[in-house]
């Protein structure tokens, strides 16, 4: 059974950090390239991120690049993104993602979500 759980949400203040991980079991996550989108209150999901199965291709949404970065070791199925200089309009729960159909990096075509955790930027 194919489960993406993700964690390291929580609360914190403006211009924290904060590193979510997306732990993948029942299938190899190192052949698949990996997303991670979040879905402020109100507002519809957007994507954050992606990265390709091997690492070496990321792509950030203009909001986010050069505060988040994302990352992934294959060896322990789990991908990563590091969210630095947070924002209260970070504010969202994230959520990871992947497409056994789609090849590279993408925003679209995801077969398989996480249940999202929480991430609250607030002082």
């Amino acid at each position: 059974q194919v489960q993406l759980v993700e964690s390291g949400g929580g609360l914190v203040q403006p211009g924290g950090s904060l590193r979510l991980s997306c732990a993948a079991s029942g299938f190899t996550l190192g052949y698949y390239a990996m997303t991670w989108f979040r879905q402020a209150p109100g507002k519809e999901r957007e994507g954050v991120s992606c990265i390709t199965s091997s690492g070496g291709i990321t792509n950030y949404a203009d909001s986010v690049k050069g505060r988040f970065t994302i990352s992934r070791d294959n060896a322990k199925n789990t991908v990563y993104l590091q969210m630095n200089s947070l924002k209260p309009e970070d504010t969202a729960v994230y959520y990871c993602a992947t497409s056994t159909v789609v090849a590279g990096c993408s925003y679209y075509g995801m077969d398989y979500w996480g249940k999202g955790t929480l991430v609250t930027v607030s002082s």
